[in-house]
């Protein structure tokens, strides 16, 4: 079978799994090119239907385009939309960018602690009304006990330790010493009461994979990954103030595909340019262990 259509399969087979053992379920989505080619795979699962709600996590430092981007694929694919924020952070200007914290402490405040309190409901969320397209507080604050992530082992070396459907406590913090084992496509699913598992649908795939679906699927992806001719393009999306572009003159997504093959970025990792996993000694396991997605 060709390579990407098991991928394709696998992914597949992941998300229904995750439909039909997990009441309250959702998916997050970034806006990246991971994250967007999981919510292709999740309406190509269901028929042109995304079952769930979509959930993102605004700092309101993103880079700029990207809440658009967002927005208006939501009213296109007609996606139950949630957004969740630490509003208590922003108000205060505890941030990086107000000169208030370390890199670091701004991802655990904006990113992290508005992940698990957007997720427990313990926080306002923000769901669009379709009727209107502007987003209205969210009646709802059930918890969501399954959250469905588009990381990939090969991006950086502590999602190489998760596992397709990784389990984290109560408090949302992750063990990694006790990950369940999976062979041959069996999933544990029957965790115990109060567990919050994170399912990792792309768990497998590789830069390359992604860029070479997206190809072939003609997927819809935000402009910020080509070069707009300034020759450098982003190659990983975050936080405007701690994202750095890499020098690349691809325009398009065949001129990435061809790029990645020559192996130009093969010694250099994906997420470089982002100036918090520096702070972090290079990698994110502290943030992760603490929630980071």
């Amino acid at each position: 079978m060709e390579h990407l259509k098991k991928l394709e399969n696998d992914s597949i087979h992941i998300l229904r799994e995750a439909y039909s053992e997990f009441k309250n379920l959702c998916m997050l989505w970034s806006i990246g090119k991971d994250s967007t080619v999981m919510l292709w795979l999740a309406r190509k699962a269901f028929f042109g239907h995304v079952p769930f709600p979509l959930v993102h996590i605004d700092t309101h430092f993103k880079i700029p385009k990207m809440a658009e981007f967002r927005d208006n694929l939501a009213r296109d694919w007609n996606l139950d939309m949630i957004y969740g924020e630490n509003k208590k952070a922003l108000s205060e200007r505890n941030t990086f960018p107000d000169g208030n914290t370390s890199r670091l402490k701004c991802c655990q405040y904006l990113k992290t602690d508005a992940l698990k309190n957007t997720l427990n409901g313990k926080w306002p969320r923000y769901r669009m009304n379709h009727e209107t397209g502007k987003y209205e507080i969210d009646k709802s604050n059930e918890p969501f006990t399954g959250v469905i992530v588009g990381v990939r082992a090969d991006e950086e070396g502590t999602r190489s330790k998760e596992r397709c459907f990784s389990p984290r406590d109560i408090n949302n913090e992750w063990d990694i010493s006790e990950q369940p084992p999976e062979f041959w496509n069996q999933y544990k699913t029957d965790f115990a009461p109060g567990t919050h598992v994170r399912i990792h649908p792309l768990l497998d795939w590789t830069e390359l994979n992604i860029w070479e679906y997206i190809l072939r699927e003609n997927i819809p992806i935000i402009f910020l990954y080509f070069d707009q001719g300034a020759g450098k393009r982003y190659r990983s999306l975050g936080c405007a103030p701690c994202t750095m572009p890499v020098n690349s003159t691809a325009k398009n997504v065949s001129d990435i595909v061809e790029e990645l093959k020559t192996g130009k970025f093969s010694n250099i990792a994906e997420r470089s340019g982002r100036e918090q996993d520096k702070e972090d000694g290079g990698g994110l396991e502290e943030l992760r262990k603490g929630g980071y997605m």
